[in-house]
């Protein structure tokens, strides 16, 4: 009986790794602008039509974010241009498309499926303008230093961005930084002058703009790609070839226009390509209500923040009350917790990316990092606010120190300790808007995906529900220190 029960229970071990292999899901991944979001949505429901499992990772940071989530295995495809690849990834301008898919193949990622259509950088301004200064080409620029320049962040520091193209036609202007989605709308209210374009971006239809000639060939050609990793599941592989040289420029812009300027979203728009071009005969996909975004959305964002902000008062709190009788380890304890608190939200999160992935973990880890110093600070202040006097009574009546601190120091500390894990709350459910950048969700993902497809009613579909939270939680604070602290300590 005992090989036979051996035997059985090694079968159904095999079985159970093969069903979580089986239930695995592809991960579709993009970047934050309309155009990869609308080709994630088409590869996605794709996918899904073809009978596979997929996770969505929609509105991930910039290319270097995306690229190297791929390359640690946080997500299995997301769509790139070649161009890209080789200027702002691999830093190696001129390589042929044999020499990108060779270095690509060395890190174990492969151009799974060319899309057809070629998405270049542009310079574009208002024809008026143009018209007007006599402005044709890029060099043009050159001899109007006065013309207002505004670049998206990412052009602004990626090597086939604003510094090399300024060097190549030695251009004097000093361009400021902002989201992409909303540098036509400045130029036409005349916040600017010239911004960077996608050659396929669908506003550029409907807006009275001008393209400037790249008389110096500067930029490369920037064909669409979906970017896989070489160990993608074949029945997902075989599913995206139905994809391949499927898009043009004019069909790619016209996508992208009934996003920016139709009020449709991405996964609609997806959908119907997908119905029109064939491939599937009814998409899967289902738009969800707003009151079924903003719970689902909500809900994220609290376990986001309860779980970081718990975590923080399990560690914070017994450290303090432990180094509160060691004054310089108690300092050196805020100063490296202030010291944490100084990292940009987005370098922190980038930066735990290849060290766990995407998704919740570095989201709860940046969170739980920066709600150390207030809950720290203010149970260090709490405690070395009491009155000296009080400690030596505590000790001549026989009570031990954690006596001393359970009965005696800790209630005086409570009122200072309960504010520091409040500040901490209401931080966390600021900062956790920017968790949708690693693809955990929360409330930050409409007000990214609002700014970056620049519709007004989905970013306060999340900046409300986020500020509705950030003020339950000043209140809920109230009813606790209402009910924890005595009245005369409250006052």
């Amino acid at each position: 009986m005992r090989p036979a029960t051996a035997a059985l229970l090694c079968a159904w071990l095999c079985l159970q790794v093969l069903s979580t292999q089986a239930a695995q899901p592809i991960r579709v991944a993009s970047k934050t602008f309309t155009e990869s979001y609308i080709l994630a949505e088409i590869t996605a429901q794709l996918l899904e039509s073809d009978g596979l499992a997929v996770q969505r990772e929609i509105g991930l940071g910039g290319t270097l974010i995306a690229f190297e989530a791929l390359r640690g295995g946080a997500i299995d495809v997301y769509p790139d241009y070649t161009g890209t690849l080789t200027q702002a990834v691999l830093q190696s301008p001129g390589l042929s498309a044999q020499e990108l898919a060779r270095r690509l193949a060395e890190m174990g990622l492969v151009m799974q499926v060319p899309l057809g259509f070629d998405n270049s950088y542009a310079i574009a301004l208002l024809d008026s303008t143009a018209q007007a200064r006599g402005i044709e080409r890029i060099s043009d620029l050159a001899q109007h230093p006065q013309l207002r320049a505004g670049f998206s962040h990412e052009f602004l520091n990626r090597a086939d961005g604003w510094p090399a193209l300024r060097a190549a036609y030695d251009l004097p202007q000093q361009p400021v930084g902002l989201e992409h989605a909303l540098a036509y709308g400045a130029i036409e209210s005349g916040g600017l002058d010239f911004t960077d374009a996608y050659t396929t971006d669908g506003e550029l239809a409907v807006r009275d703009l001008r393209l400037l000639r790249d008389d110096r060939d500067f930029f490369p050609r920037y064909r669409a790609v979906l970017l896989t990793r070489s160990d993608l599941p074949q029945a997902a592989a075989r599913s995206m070839q139905k994809l391949a040289n499927i898009l043009d420029e004019k069909t790619m812009q016209g996508l992208n226009h009934r996003v920016a300027d139709g009020g449709e979203s991405p996964g609609a728009v997806a959908a119907a390509f997908l119905r029109e071009a064939g491939l599937v005969a009814q998409p899967a996909y289902r738009e969800r209500s707003r009151a079924q975004r903003i719970a689902d959305n909500t809900l994220a964002h609290l376990r986001l923040t309860g779980t970081a902000l718990l975590l923080a008062c399990l560690v914070a709190i017994p450290l303090a009350l432990w180094l509160s009788r060691y004054e310089r380890l108690a300092r050196g304890l805020l100063y490296v917790t202030g010291l944490v608190q100084t990292i940009p939200a987005l370098a922190l999160l980038a930066l735990l990316i290849p060290l766990v992935g995407l998704g919740e973990l570095p989201a709860i880890l940046a969170l739980f990092l920066y709600s150390l110093l207030p809950i720290v600070r203010n149970t260090l202040t709490g405690l070395f606010s009491i009155d000296p006097l009080l400690r030596q009574v505590a000790t001549g009546m026989g009570l031990t120190y954690w006596q001393r601190i359970r009965r005696i120091e800790l209630p005086l500390a409570m009122p200072t300790l309960l504010a520091g894990v409040k500040t901490a709350a209401i931080i966390s459910i600021g900062t956790a808007t920017l968790a949708a950048f690693v693809g955990a969700g929360g409330l930050g993902e409409p007000i990214i995906t609002g700014l970056n497809l620049n519709d007004n009613r989905l970013i306060l579909e999340g900046a409300i529900p986020a500020a509705l939270l950030a003020v339950a939680a000043e209140l809920a604070f109230e009813l606790l220190e209402r009910s924890l602290i005595p009245a005369h300590l409250r006052n």
